[in-house]
């Protein structure tokens, strides 16, 4: 998800998709038990529905933008410049010596 601020686009950071995931799963589940509750003692299956469809509308508008509470813990890469003062260790195949076989 991107947000652009000032003419930057900010992504959602790791911590961020997983606060919208736990609050996405929250407001579903406490809407549909509302919604149960409301539809069962009105005695309304048309009311129940109506009441989870507001509950899931409401869940996309909190959880689907990219709101600033969202993009609290950025993360922070490596400039391409120090990439190359430091380069990635390369990975080294361990020795091909075979083992002497037992007479």
């Amino acid at each position: 998800m991107d947000l652009c601020i000032n003419g930057r686009v900010v992504k959602m950071d790791w911590q961020g998709q997983k606060l919208v995931e736990q609050l996405m799963q929250i407001l579903l589940v406490s809407f549909s038990v509302v919604a149960f509750i409301t539809g069962y003692v009105l005695g309304s299956f048309q009311i129940m529905l109506l009441v989870y469809a507001g509950g899931v509308v409401f869940t996309a508008l909190v959880t689907i933008p990219n709101w600033p509470v969202y993009n609290r813990h950025p993360l922070s890469w490596l400039d391409p410049s120090e990439a190359e003062k430091h380069p990635k260790p390369q990975i080294t195949n361990p020795s091909t010596k075979k083992k002497a076989a037992k007479k």
